[in-house]
């Protein structure tokens, strides 16, 4: 997994192959260690309707969501998400994605309505 953070945006890459544990209710993170401590940004499932994130980063994705994305693959828009702050702060805007290219490689192209 590939985690972007720049100003009140956070990214969330995962590959085809870290999809399948996403979707078998597995736990998809990324782990950097330094001197002291380690930083850990995850991804999870969960059946509430919405999306939360938990401090240290993990992200609690609704399955109904994922679902709907997935169906979507591959594409290159990911599913965004804006969490609320309080009104003197910007929100954060969370987006997850499977990547493209390792998307195309394992599903094929997408296939376009209409097209033969």
């Amino acid at each position: 997994m590939k985690v972007q953070l720049q100003g009140q945006t956070l990214r969330f890459r995962i590959d085809e192959a870290e999809l399948v544990v996403l979707q078998a209710g597995g736990v998809v993170e990324n782990r950097t260690c330094i001197p002291g401590e380690c930083l850990t940004q995850s991804v999870v499932l969960t059946d509430s309707p919405a999306p939360t994130l938990e401090h240290g980063v993990r992200l609690q994705l609704p399955r109904s969501l994922l679902d709907t994305y997935v169906a979507r693959l591959p594409c290159r828009d990911g599913l965004t998400i804006r969490l609320p702050l309080p009104a003197d702060q910007e929100p954060l805007e969370i987006v997850f994605e499977v990547d493209v290219r390792d998307s195309v490689r394992a599903r094929g192209p997408r296939k376009v309505a209409g097209a033969h």
